[in-house]
């Protein structure tokens, strides 16, 4: 009577298997990233092996406590204060009021949240309740740690705190942790195997890298972008971009890019003008913010290579080995000229995002800049 869990298919029935045929074994001190697009079934797996809802067939075995961070607040009374939740989840994991003392005050430190403590937490944003949520759910001593995406609501400096901390739960307290991200850099740098699911079954299993490459490939977009009907051009038109892509490192078109990750853009020139022959001509890929900055430019000038026009289609591609610039989104724009004149001119030709990524291989991060640029270091 169920159907599969397919959110981009009109069903036939009233009944989904939200979750089907899922069958794994997760280890003590293992951190599993757990993957998947938005429907997949990742919170309501969470849910399950967290005991929030119960399973219509099959059954969970686990040994030990479990301490979950499902939503902002989870466990959260609203109108008791930060302090009394403290002591309240920490009921709930069957721990003693002075097992919850002895931990209260690293809690509150790790939380950063000491001068709302005794405040009513319905008072709290959802971001000091999350730092609350997650001090309790890792400091009150569960041998199972369910976290699913809810870190993305809190700031960058809780976040790298809060990976901090699930690393050293598990390598060095040899507790289990559960993780779902969206972001890959986090599971890469946090999980050591993982689970990719889809329509609410498990379709691989495997070492964290290799699920992350199956999940990159399966949701690339198709981002193909036609220029040559676009009328908002400058330019003479003898010569024309045609289109634009953007390629990943697996040499697949997609709209996302990884911070420090290998990409190419492709740029197809249409000549339009059959007596425009053996010309010599610049094709500049200038990269800017949504707002137009123009932050890097590469061309054929700057590297000292010539682009001579003698057919009726020409590819350029650049390459880049490493993408320097900080999460966000941003626009391509072309440019197309000789000695003499603009030949074709598109602002906003092609949007991409580029994901937070470790640039430097190092897991030190900052996005508060424009870009990364390597750079050596002397001491004498």
């Amino acid at each position: 009577i169920g159907e599969a869990n397919d959110r981009n298919k009109k069903g036939n029935s009233d009944y989904i298997y939200a979750l089907k045929d899922i069958n794994l074994e997760v280890m003590p001190g293992e951190i599993l990233g757990i993957i998947g697009k938005n429907g997949a079934g990742k919170s309501s797996l969470l849910k399950i092996l967290s005991k929030v809802t119960g399973p219509t067939t099959g059954s969970i075995s686990y040994n030990g406590r479990i301490g979950s961070l499902l939503e902002v607040g989870t466990g959260f009374h609203p109108e008791l204060t930060g302090r009394e939740n403290v002591f309240l989840n920490g009921a709930i994991l069957g721990m003693t009021k002075t097992e919850i003392k002895s931990k209260f005050d690293e809690i509150v430190d790790f939380s950063g949240v000491e001068r709302y403590i005794d405040t009513p937490v319905k008072r709290y944003s959802s971001g000091m309740m999350v730092r609350l949520g997650f001090a309790v759910a890792a400091h009150l001593e569960p041998e199972i740690l369910v976290v699913d995406e809810v870190l993305a609501v809190g700031d960058a400096e809780f976040q790298k705190k809060a990976i901090g901390k699930m690393q050293d739960v598990s390598k060095n307290e040899g507790r289990t942790v559960l993780f779902v991200s969206h972001n890959m850099f986090s599971i890469k740098n946090l999980c050591n195997k993982g689970v990719l699911l889809k329509n609410g079954t498990i379709t691989m299993i495997d070492e964290v890298e290799k699920v992350i490459q199956a999940y990159e490939l399966d949701n690339l977009a198709t981002v193909d972008t036609e220029l040559i009907n676009r009328s908002d051009r400058k330019g003479n038109s003898y010569v024309k971009a045609s289109k634009c892509i953007i390629m990943n490192k697996y040499n697949a078109i997609t709209d996302t890019i990884l911070c420090g990750d290998p990409f190419k853009i492709e740029v197809e020139v249409l000549r339009n003008n059959k007596n425009y022959n053996f010309k010599k001509i610049e094709v500049a890929v200038n990269i800017s913010n949504l707002s137009g900055e123009k932050i890097l430019q590469l061309s054929n000038l700057f590297i000292g290579k010539e682009i001579i026009i003698n057919k009726d289609l020409t590819k350029v591609a650049y390459t880049v080995n490493r993408l320097p610039l900080t999460p966000g989104r941003y626009s391509i724009r072309l440019y197309l000229g000789d000695e003499t004149d603009v030949l074709d001119w598109i602002d906003h030709c092609i949007d991409f995002n580029v994901a937070e990524g470790d640039f430097y291989g190092t897991g030190k991060i900052d996005n508060s800049a424009l870009f990364y640029t390597e750079h050596t270091l002397e001491i004498n």
